[in-house]
């Protein structure tokens, strides 16, 4: 059972910023303090608590925010310079138990958050690493093989059944895994690249049997190995997680193996999952499947050159580059003002998808253009335009009053570099992440991408709402009156009125009228939504001279732009009917 003490509360939300300063201590001390603390804590994990030294080292050495957390709640003196540091900890510790997970959990590579999390709370009732056995024996088991410690995070997280298991049966699946003739170096990469590898047996026809084979390719047939050190492990490891990006990819595990293997030095030993995965993930983007932009960039290697945060396009020109008709770029650029002018290349998708061209230019793509990344149809950094050099002047204005971020997400959606775009953040409140949540959102309710910037450009307001709002009147207007979500293309506005407070009394309100037969036409939300409170009470008297009242004392929401006072009551020659 956990002590009933305030101390982990404390520590998780201590470690979610940077380490403590220890303002509890003079800092002419701190060095001293955290080295004797280090020196002491590792002696006490070791002594005190049955942890062998080495792991009780590895524990303290590698858990700096652990550490200073844990220093910045000991009450030190006020003359710390004289005082007896040893003492204090261990009186400190009687009354406040060291939560050993903390330590251990940062030392392995895990954020120091990770043990306050609930997963990890409920899976370690206690405050000693001691307590279990099993996880102990594991990390022994695993360091010993050769592991490096701060790597071990890299396992738990995706596979902490690892760490529950018998150390005898992780060593016999190390073994088993040598067997297939891969080197120690190699197996410790594989594994902590595909942590799936050391949670289960291999057997045949199995998942880590496919692994393997797969892995075979590229290590074994083609003598990938040869191109690595031995015994570097960091390289082994950087090898595999790029092989994974392409692995997890690959729908039919092995179509891949030889692509890979044709551009081994390039993909495996010169870059890192995280540009690889940025590659993919801007031709999954602009349509293509997971396993085609895979099979896609490996036969196309010279696509991983590209360099898409710092280049850019610009929008028409570079339309007609690409093949497209100059009377279609004339009518795009009509209809899609926003999405022209100076575009970085890695936002060219969402562009496209905004102008609903990515199915016409992924196809260009596909039969055999991927020449339209290359040099000559990006821009040179030299190249501003006067309007360009404008945007630049009124974007700096926006910096000013902190918008950056804000264009940051407007050109991540498809917009280019224009005064469109600057009218349309000025609009905008909220952070980059909300902004783009609501953003998802409209998207998971059906309405289509290119519509979608189309109605921000129109009314940017429509993103200033939560999501829950803008799903009620999304459901109100398909499921309530009928419309489909098209509608929305021609009123964008509709999603800026106040649902309890303008359209819903409103439509109410004509409900009435033509339940008395005092309303033969049709009007659509466009044009009596879009009058103003005075307007449409004008509307009202032009029906019957009775309907205002009706409306001001019945339907009228107090919430309604303003107060009621105010209202204007034209004068009419219609006498209200007693």
């Amino acid at each position: 059972m956990r002590f009933a003490s305030p101390s982990r509360r404390m520590f998780s939300r201590l470690l979610c910023t940077l380490p403590q300063k220890l303002n509890n201590v003079h800092f002419l001390l701190r060095d001293r303090v955290l080295k004797e603390a280090r020196c002491w804590l590792t002696e006490y994990l070791h002594s005190d608590r049955a942890i062998p030294f080495s792991h009780a080292d590895s524990i303290v050495s590698h858990a700096p925010f652990s550490l200073s957390a844990f220093l910045s709640q000991v009450p030190f003196p006020s003359n710390t310079a004289r005082a007896d540091l040893k003492r204090i900890f261990r009186r400190f510790l009687t009354y406040h138990p060291l939560d050993e997970y903390d330590f251990f959990f940062e030392s392995i590579g895990l954020p120091p958050s990770f043990s306050s999390s609930s997963s990890a709370a409920s899976a370690y009732p206690s405050y000693f690493l001691s307590d279990d056995s099993l996880l102990l024996a594991a990390v022994s088991a695993l360091v010993h093989y050769g592991f490096p410690w701060t790597k071990l995070g890299l396992l738990y997280r995706e596979e902490p059944r690892i760490f529950s298991s018998d150390s005898d049966r992780l060593i016999s699946r190390l073994s088993a895994l040598e067997a297939r003739g891969f080197h120690r170096a190699c197996i410790i990469g594989i594994c902590l690249a595909f942590p799936s590898a050391l949670s289960a047996d291999a057997d045949p026809g199995g998942e880590v049997d496919h692994l393997f084979q797969y892995l075979n390719k590229v290590f074994l047939d083609f003598d990938l190995s040869q191109s690595v050190p031995e015994n570097n492990v960091d390289i082994f490891l950087q090898v595999c997680k790029n092989i994974r990006v392409f692995y997890d990819l690959d729908s039919r595990k092995g179509t891949m193996g030889e692509l890979m293997c044709k551009n081994l030095q390039k993909i495996f030993l010169e870059l890192d999952d995280a540009l690889i995965a940025q590659k993919l993930m801007f031709f999954i983007n602009l349509g293509m499947e997971a396993s085609e932009a895979g099979h896609f960039i490996l036969k196309h290697a010279d696509i991983f050159n590209l360099d898409l945060e710092n280049s850019s396009i610009l929008m028409p020109e570079y339309l007609k580059s690409v093949g497209l008709e100059e009377h279609k770029v004339a009518l795009l650029s009509r209809k899609f003002p926003f999405a022209m002018g100076r575009i970085k290349l890695g936002n060219l998708a969402a562009t496209m998808k905004a102008m609903n061209l990515q199915k016409w230019f992924l196809g260009k793509i596909l039969n055999g253009n991927p020449h339209y990344f290359s040099s000559e149809f990006i821009l040179s950094g030299s190249h501003d335009t006067a309007l360009e050099c404008l945007f630049r002047q009124r974007l700096e204005r926006l910096k000013c009053a902190k918008m950056g971020n804000k264009l940051e997400f407007m050109l991540s959606i498809g917009f280019g570099e224009n005064k469109e775009t600057l009218r349309s953040i000025s609009l905008l409140r909220g952070q980059n992440d909300q902004l783009q949540e609501r953003f998802d959102c409209l998207l998971e309710l059906g309405i289509e991408y290119s519509m979608l910037c189309r109605m921000i450009n129109a009314k940017p307001l429509i993103l200033n709402q939560c999501k829950d709002t803008v799903r009620e009147k999304v459901n109100f207007l398909c499921n309530d009156l009928g419309y489909s979500l098209e509608y929305l293309d021609n009123f964008p506005a509709f999603l800026s009125y106040g649902l309890e407070s303008r359209t819903k009394p409103r439509f109410k309100m004509l409900d009435w009228l033509k339940e008395f037969g005092l309303l033969k036409k049709h009007l659509a939300p466009s044009t009596f939504l879009s009058y103003s409170e005075r307007e449409f009470i004008t509307f009202l008297y032009s029906v019957h001279p009775a309907a205002p009242k009706q409306w001001l004392e019945c339907y009228l929401s107090r919430g309604d732009n303003g107060n009621q006072r105010t209202l204007f009551m034209p004068r009419c020659g219609h006498k209200n009917p007693a």
